[in-house]
């Protein structure tokens, strides 16, 4: 009789945390690229049939996100035909299938070991392959949180998916450092004109095989999600929505005691008279918050360090630069919490304001004092505070306003649209920010050093302003309140 009363927390939580596994996937993929990039290559370098240049370098680290594109684009589509679980099972296989396949691209096709331009192709569509998962995971994971939590802690729930994602940054980092053990990664020489070559004396072993290990090690986690998502329920706003409200109301009493189960359900109904609406029903004011929250994210150059982040800390001297990146791991970690248990006593826009803020000073830090000798601690801290203020504010909250801001009626196409919109400038600037990084106004200068991290700080003002001026304050508010919200507006 309790249970039927109050709802299981311990049934609630185990669905979340099933659910928060794609994230950590999603966190998972992006980031073992980290690890892996130096090794990669090193082995497409060695290719007898064609260069393997910087910006080929610079796409190849990033192919995955022309997959999150695809898959962020495509995520609404399924998520309101197949639903919300069905599609996140889709997901766990193409990261299965692309954890094996970027570790062994020449697979029934190829020469094993012998890099080539046909062998450089085949290992970026396993990579987009993976992609496609990510962003699947990226839009479906928080939407289906968002949709079965109860609105008094749906902020905390949702952001513990993005504790998952850096989580999954994180393991992945110990992971790669482990795997690289007594190996170290190959020195990589400019020869010119945005070409390198591998330095004599690099160890041949990550060149050949430790890459292959990183990539492979994902399959662990992937095959657990998918077999783990299969055993939990469908959300019961899509439930109402295909017509299934004795399903819906099963589920919504086990979360949350029959008596409000019933009233959450009549809610859901109210606002579900139709299974779409048009997007730009409520305005267009409401997809434009939408997107500009999952641009801003991005454009902040977030992802530009933690793709990066062994080569920045080697490029400042760092003596063991995987050290120092387990221990950024960390301070995300630990940042991450405080967002966790403070979004729904400060709310989302203080998070995000501060956030933006705090990683304005960290980019500038790292603008005014990378390269210069004697300034490496403060190069480092300032690193640090970038991504610590990031991983309090735009990191989770993005999330959380994305999952929770649509009314329900557009929720599965806008939210597929804002994120989309979130992957292709995660590529652009994941692809852009080495080109950046190393561009010279004259011979040996620091111009991109202090340009690129420039840039970044002042985009993070800009973000503070439009989170100031334009997005609403949506604690404490049921989903369904999102429907008369932006009608008013």
């Amino acid at each position: 009789m309790q249970q039927n009363q109050t709802g299981s927390r311990a049934y609630l939580i185990s669905i979340v945390m099933v659910a928060v596994l794609g994230g950590l996937l999603f966190g998972y993929d992006t980031a073992v690229i980290s690890g892996a990039e130096k090794g990669l290559q090193a082995f497409f370098i060695g290719a007898g049939d064609f260069q393997y240049s910087d910006y080929m370098h610079g796409f190849t680290s990033s192919s995955a996100l022309i997959g999150c594109i695809i898959g962020s684009a495509i995520s609404g589509l399924l998520a309101s035909n197949l639903g919300r679980k069905k599609s996140l099972v889709v997901a766990g296989v193409l990261f299965f299938v692309s954890a094996l396949g970027s570790m062994d691209p020449e697979f029934l096709f190829f020469e094993y070991g012998k890099p080539t331009f046909s062998l450089l192709v085949m290992f970026n569509i396993y990579r987009v392959i993976g992609g496609i998962g990510v962003g699947l995971a990226s839009a479906i994971c928080p939407m289906y949180i968002g949709e079965v939590a109860p609105s008094n802690i749906r902020g905390m729930l949702v952001s513990w998916n993005q504790f998952a994602i850096i989580f999954g940054q994180l393991v992945v980092y110990f992971v790669n450092f482990l795997i690289l053990g007594e190996h170290t990664n190959p020195i990589i020489e400019s020869i010119g004109k945005g070409f390198n070559a591998v330095a004599p004396g690099s160890d041949p072993w990550t060149i050949s095989t430790g890459w292959r290990y990183m990539f492979g090690s994902e399959a662990v986690p992937a095959g657990l999600f998918t077999i783990l998502i299969c055993f939990v329920p469908e959300t019961p706003r899509y439930l109402v929505m295909v017509g299934q409200d004795d399903k819906a109301l099963g589920i919504l009493s086990k979360i949350n005691g029959s008596e409000k189960a019933r009233q959450i359900l009549s809610d859901i109904k109210e606002t579900i008279t139709v299974k779409t609406e048009r997007l730009m029903t409520y305005g267009f004011l409401c997809i434009f918050v939408g997107i500009m929250l999952s641009v801003f994210q991005q454009a902040v150059g977030i992802n530009a360090v933690l793709y990066y982040a062994p080569r920045i800390f080697g490029d400042m001297g760092m003596t063991n630069p995987m050290v120092n990146t387990v221990v950024m791991g960390v301070v995300n970690i630990l940042f991450t919490l405080v967002a966790v248990f403070t979004v729904e006593k400060l709310g989302r826009k203080p998070l995000l304001i501060w956030g933006s803020l705090g990683m304005a000073v960290g980019a500038f830090g790292v603008a005014f004092t990378f390269g210069h000798a004697g300034l490496e601690i403060v190069t480092m801290l300032s690193i640090m505070v970038y991504s610590a203020a990031f991983m309090f504010s735009w990191g989770p909250i993005c999330w959380v306003l994305i999952a929770e801001i649509f009314p329900n009626t557009i929720r599965g196409t806008a939210v597929a649209i804002a994120v989309a919109f979130q992957w292709i400038f995660n590529f652009i600037v994941s692809s852009t920010f080495l080109p950046l990084f190393n561009m010279h106004l004259t011979e040996g200068d620091d111009f991109g050093h202090w340009f690129t991290y420039g840039l970044y700080g002042i985009i993070c003002i800009v973000a503070a302003i439009f989170v100031w001026k334009l997005v609403p304050e949506t604690k404490g508010k049921t989903l369904e309140d999102m429907t008369k919200l932006w009608k008013n507006q």
